[in-house]
């Protein structure tokens, strides 16, 4: 067994939009610290509304900041760090060159060097004609836009040229980890291998002979290793922690937030951020057979231990709560009143508070489904005495319920041996209608666990990881 050269776990991750760090007693796995920095990293992209970018240099920066904000007399104590972050994206960047260490008062961080842009998870450049013209995976994994290996190919009938200037790829989280560890190959968890497409979980390969067909510069996939085991030591010093901590494999974040959520195997865990999750753990010796129906909601995350999730992930939650408050906050400014957004959602949220029902019905798919991307949102049954302000954001939130509900419903989850759901969620932890409406849709008994989060949950499997 290796032992942990000091006391203090550090688990980072790397979200949509904001970065959070931890840090964990490796002895008992308490919470000891945590902060939490906005990248505000979002660009324009070259395929305007449809695509979605990111500055690789604010998130890092923001990552700096963040672990430099943690208490310095801890950090000097990190014997290991985990990395996690939102999965799919992908970003390329010069291995064999690395990045720009530098000095900030008396603490090393980094900088990228010679880096694109994150194309991230929400991208949709990839249309439905795209995606029917791409060859098949031996992936059980359905193909979508915004997976790693589909911009990749987006690229390559696109932008070409771009394949000259990088000699690697990986997601966010695995770009930090192959910084801190100089990896000049880098290396990927299965669980972010998946999720990108293109690589089947069952074999532990890439289909190399169906992207090599297509032309696809094969050089550019990273190695793979499971879950759980170490991508190597820090090359420097770090925000104050030593050179030389352990570093994992960097994990996928839903995976790592089920890891810190779940109590005992019969919990489900819903997830409400900036998308919306709701899962369970499958037996041990289950594995995907097949690959599974595009039109399928439910898809298999692997997970750890060998193990998989079934997963209805929804592309709508925060994130349309988000665009709702962004629209009233234009309407009021086209009125001639400035309303921060802020004070538009309490607002909003306590008008929806003063309506326990209503007779109005919204579909909230604005950024439609994995399962069904041409969807769209929609509103019907409006009467004149049901369309206040309280009426509509009850209904967005009962639909937004309502639409996990409809691809995961609770005789399923009882099915498959789930007592009760802890819920999550930046989302879900600010809305107490979101709250109302889950313990409404669903007849298991919904709990609000402490300390519920991707990092916290990387760090605890850097904290019981042996390898």
């Amino acid at each position: 067994m290796e032992f942990l050269r000091g006391p203090m776990v550090l688990g980072i991750d790397v979200g949509t939009s904001s970065v959070k760090a931890v840090l964990l007693d490796a002895r008992d796995r308490s919470l000891l610290h945590t902060h939490t920095i906005d990248t505000r990293a979002a660009v324009p992209s070259e395929c305007g509304a449809q695509g979605r970018e990111q500055d690789v240099g604010k998130i890092i920066k923001a990552l700096n900041e963040c672990v430099m904000a943690l208490p310095r007399e801890c950090l000097q104590q990190v014997a290991r760090i985990g990395v996690c972050g939102q999965m799919h994206g992908v970003v390329l960047w010069k291995a064999k060159k690395g990045c720009h260490w530098i000095n900030t008062g008396d603490l090393r961080v980094f900088e990228p060097w010679e880096v694109s842009r994150l194309v991230t998870w929400e991208d949709g450049r990839c249309s439905k004609e795209f995606l029917a013209a791409l060859p098949p995976t031996s992936s059980h994994l359905s193909l979508a836009s915004g997976f790693g290996c589909v911009t990749l190919l987006w690229y390559l009938k696109n932008r070409v040229g771009i394949f000259r200037e990088y000699d690697a790829a990986g997601t966010i989280q695995d770009y930090v980890v192959a910084m801190l560890c100089d990896l000049k190959i880098p290396v990927m968890s299965d669980q972010n291998a998946a999720s990108w497409g293109y690589y089947n979980t069952r074999c532990k390969s890439w289909d190399v002979g169906t992207l090599q067909g297509q032309g696809f510069p094969i050089d550019l996939l990273p190695d793979v290793e499971e879950g759980g085991n170490m991508a190597g030591d820090t090359s420097y010093d770090w925000c104050g922690i030593p050179q030389g901590a352990r570093v994992g494999v960097a994990l996928g974040d839903f995976q790592c937030l089920v890891f810190s959520a779940v109590r005992q195997t019969s919990d489900a865990v819903l997830n409400i951020s900036t998308s919306a999750q709701l899962t369970f753990c499958m037996p041990e010796e289950w594995e995907p057979r097949h690959i599974l129906d595009p039109a399928d909601p439910v898809t298999y995350f692997p997970y750890m231990g060998h193990r998989y999730l079934a997963v209805a992930a929804s592309l709508n939650g925060g994130n349309v709560l988000a665009s709702f408050v962004e629209m009233l906050v234009q309407w009021t400014a086209e009125l001639g009143v400035e309303i921060s957004d802020s004070t538009i959602y309490s607002k909003v949220i306590n008008a929806a508070l003063s309506e326990e029902e209503t007779q109005l019905t919204i579909c909230p798919t604005l950024f439609g489904e994995r399962h069904n991307p041409t969807g769209v949102a929609s509103a019907s049954n409006i009467t004149p005495g049901g369309f206040s302000l309280g009426h509509v954001t009850r209904a967005l939130c009962h639909g937004i319920i309502e639409n996990l509900h409809t691809m995961m419903p609770s005789h399923k989850l009882e099915k498959a041996g789930a007592t009760r759901i802890v819920g999550s969620g930046s989302a879900l932890a600010r809305n107490e209608v979101l709250r109302q409406e889950v313990e409404r849709a669903f007849t298991l008994p919904v709990v609000y666990e402490k300390d519920v989060n991707s990092a916290v949950g990387v760090g605890i499997i850097m904290c019981l990881s042996r390898r």
